[in-house]
């Protein structure tokens, strides 16, 4: 029956791409960070939906003749970059080649989908909308997680849906983290009551759920991004004492066998699971350092006759950490332009909460410039310790930045041409009435 209710709604919603492009990237987005498909059984959990949409989308785009153009920032440009590096990378790769290329398949059409999504982004209303897009896909897991664990007293760890990229439940754990302040600026600039208690409740729960996940990095996440939004509070005592109350609830709600994994935090030199990503850190790092300029492409420290050249017997998984899987698959020059992303997320959002502040007609975008350092911090501390240099949510979030970033640029920029306008016809004024009042007098 789910399956039947979800082919027809996409059914329903794949023309809705066709006559309005934007509505398709929305439509594209839900799918690929909610992955509804994979919630449903039958015939529908393996159709290519990502795919129909986006196709569907881009003959939206011919029709209408939207977008006209590609923003050129710092975000759009790194990611060209990035799609051109990573086929570089992959014609020299070591790995297996169908997988190699499978891989490259994957990670090029999201990051054309991001460009497309980056060249909509041209007004508040759609900049919103995207947000409250993914708020709803990750939220979803979230509020089921915090009921679940509510239901089972913390006593089961909370999963992602099945095979996509957060289905285990440290990578759910960072997304949720990721989304939490994007739940928090909906919730400063909802109208009605009702979503802003909808969404505080979200939030209570979908903190419960990557707490119940059981994730250690999360913990560490956890702990950083409240350090951070204590520091962007406006009201410092009152924030210090919300973030604690939270937190405290949160942690003493778990039962004692998640009290004994986080105290293994600090003992890492006995926990084999800690001491062996030590290890395929170093593999990584040695992958890059034999072939500094390209890595050794997709999958590489996945493949065993990969990590064999520069350790034999050493594990070939997954690497657990952004930096060290992105600089042993693809090389130095590759992991700077990466890292660029990432830098110039925290430079646009702290240039844009600057720049909007005291503009109550700009709030929207401080608020979203606050919050959006709170999420890039959240994916940098809690990616430490995860594979996930290629996550598409992520990505998109530094999108959006850049697309406020610009949009407040050129409010502030026609304003000010506006007030010099003024001036500029009171100055002439000025200067004409003596020639008037002199012509007047004689």
């Amino acid at each position: 029956m789910r399956d039947a209710v979800f082919v027809l709604a996409m059914m329903g919603l794949l023309p809705l791409a066709l006559l309005r492009p934007f509505a398709g990237v929305l439509l594209w987005c839900w799918i690929s960070f909610m992955n509804p498909h994979r919630l449903v059984w039958g015939v529908a959990l393996d159709l290519p939906w990502a795919m129909a949409v986006f196709v569907a989308t881009l003959i939206g785009c011919l029709v209408a003749g939207e977008p006209r153009k590609l923003p050129l920032n710092p975000i759009t440009i790194l990611l060209l970059a990035l799609m051109l590096c990573f086929t570089a990378t992959t014609f020299a790769a070591l790995g297996d080649p169908p997988a190699v290329w499978a891989k490259w398949e994957h990670v090029t059409k999201v990051l054309a989908g991001l460009l497309l999504t980056a060249a909509f982004l041209t007004e508040r209303k759609r900049v919103h909308a995207l947000i409250w897009v993914m708020v709803i896909s990750l939220g979803y897991y979230g509020v089921r997680g915090g009921i679940f664990s509510v239901l089972t007293g913390g006593n089961y760890r909370v999963w992602g849906p099945d095979q996509s990229m957060i289905t285990d439940n440290n990578h759910l754990a960072a997304a949720l983290l990721v989304t939490m302040p994007l739940m928090h600026y909906l919730r400063l600039h909802s109208a009605h009551r009702i979503v802003r208690n909808v969404l505080l409740i979200a939030l209570v729960l979908t903190l419960l759920a990557a707490v119940g996940s059981y994730s250690r990095g999360a913990l560490l996440a956890l702990v950083a991004i409240s350090g951070v939004m204590w520091l962007r509070s406006k009201r410092k005592i009152l924030s210090a004492a919300v973030l604690a109350i939270c937190l405290a609830g949160a942690v003493s709600f778990m039962p004692e066998a998640w009290m004994e994994r986080m105290h293994s935090i600090g003992a890492y030199q006995q926990d084999g699971s800690a001491t062996e990503r030590l290890v395929l850190w170093g593999i990584s790092l040695k992958l890059a350092q034999d072939r500094p300029l390209v890595g050794s492409g997709f999958t590489g420290p996945y493949t065993r006759s990969v990590v064999d050249t520069v350790a034999p017997e050493g594990p070939a998984r997954a690497v657990h950490s952004i930096w060290f899987e992105l600089l042993g698959e693809h090389g130095f020059p590759t992991f700077v332009l990466w890292c660029g992303l990432t830098v110039f997320g925290l430079i646009l959002s702290v240039r844009l909460a600057r720049m909007t502040r005291n503009r109550p007609d700009l709030a929207w975008a401080h608020d979203l410039g606050r919050m959006a350092q709170v999420s890039i911090i959240a994916y940098m501390v809690s990616g430490t310790f995860l594979s996930l240099s290629y996550w598409d949510f992520y990505w998109t979030l530094l999108v959006v930045v850049a697309a406020t970033h610009a949009l407040a640029r050129r409010a502030l920029a026609t304003e000010q041409a506006r007030e010099e306008a003024t001036l500029g016809w009171r100055r002439r004024a000025r200067d004409w009435r003596p020639t008037w009042a002199k012509g007047a007098s004689a």
